[in-house]
């Protein structure tokens, strides 16, 4: 994105589509394919030592039918590379190749929809429009996909928590100042939007306090977009306890919010979450449960049982409830977006 872009670019894409398909897990995705996150950076150490792999990844979501890839930056921040000896200047241009990556992914799969480097279906370009697009990836989406838009980048801007890598996020209760967070926040979305990101994530979040916080900075980028997106104690309120029916109504009227939902829960409490924000606020609702499984910060490991594989089923009721932009976090799969772009796309 260029500071000169006005346009929202989810309204775009609802436009012609009744839901928006995001991708799903990059982490542990990472991992299948041999990195080591083991790490208080997570997946942006993978930025340092295999970047390539990233664009892998981003590419089977795109072949899989996402209209959107989620930027490696979520715990990319000035001050998580400065502990590992990173200076600021070497630690921003990290951040603005988070971006880079997932566009080269993009652009690398819409010149394949393009070129008909797809098998059994004619493919046609209309516009921004592809007419039957079908992967010959074997792991990815195996069934036609009627249209798609061009796929977007959305540059994640993970919550000051996901910095501290002790399991904050899903808490909220940081203690500190409203200044200290700007400060943090502040230079890696400039960096984010510099690279050319279509739109910020706010993912994660976890408190009011910082929601807030990141919608008054994204003023200082009057020509940008995001969505924000809370982490949930439960289906009706954040992590820090806040309703989430508070939360829809304190941003629902803000201009450069592209739409409000939560990441990260359960799929359990996403209908309930859903229909609270869709009555409290106009936004669109985002929704990008993780697979079910237990996250423990303490030993950074996932337990207890999966439920990924009825994600494309519970969308229904997610869209019925209101949900405009559909996708999975933490331990999800190009698998299950493919089935979610087969059911919403054909």
């Amino acid at each position: 994105m260029t500071q000169a872009q006005q346009t929202n670019p989810i309204e775009q894409i609802l436009r012609e589509h009744p839901v928006m398909i995001l991708d799903g897990a990059l982490a542990t995705e990472l991992e299948q394919h041999g990195c080591d996150l083991d790490d208080p950076l997570w997946s942006a150490r993978v930025l340092l030592e295999n970047p390539d792999v990233i664009v892998q990844v981003h590419a089977d979501y795109f072949r899989a039918g996402a209209d959107c890839a989620i930027t490696s930056s979520y715990q990319a921040t000035v001050d998580g590379f400065r502990k590992r000896g990173i200076g600021e200047q070497e630690a921003l241009n990290l951040i603005r190749k988070t971006v880079q990556l997932a566009a080269q992914a993009r652009d690398e799969v819409w010149a394949e929809v393009q070129d008909g480097g797809f098998e059994n279906t004619a493919v046609k370009p209309e516009g921004n429009l592809v007419i039957g697009m079908e992967s010959h990836t074997s792991d990815v989406l195996e069934t036609g996909i009627l249209s798609r838009p061009r796929p977007m980048v959305a540059a994640s801007v993970g919550p000051y928590g996901a910095y501290l890598a002790d399991g904050s996020e899903y808490v909220g209760h940081y203690g500190v100042t409203d200044e200290t967070l700007a400060a943090f926040h502040r230079p890696r979305m400039a960096a984010l939007l510099e690279a050319g990101a279509d739109i910020l994530a706010f993912e994660t979040i976890p408190s009011l306090q910082e929601a807030q916080v990141l919608v008054d900075l994204l003023k200082e980028f009057p020509h940008a977009y995001a969505w924000l997106s809370f982490s949930l104690k439960d289906g009706t309120s954040i992590s820090e306890g806040t309703p989430l029916e508070l939360c829809a109504q304190t941003f629902g009227s803000e201009p450069q919010i592209a739409a409000i939902g939560l990441n990260c829960a359960p799929m359990e409490v996403v209908t309930e979450a859903v229909s609270i924000l869709s009555r409290a606020s106009d936004k669109p609702v985002i929704v990008y449960p993780n697979s079910g499984e237990v996250y423990d910060a303490a030993t950074k490991t996932w337990s207890g049982q999966g439920t990924c594989g009825s994600m494309s089923d519970a969308s229904e009721q997610w869209v019925a409830a209101g949900a405009k932009i559909i996708g999975g976090c933490c331990r999800t799969t190009p698998h299950q977006i493919g089935e979610l772009a087969k059911k919403w796309r054909n």
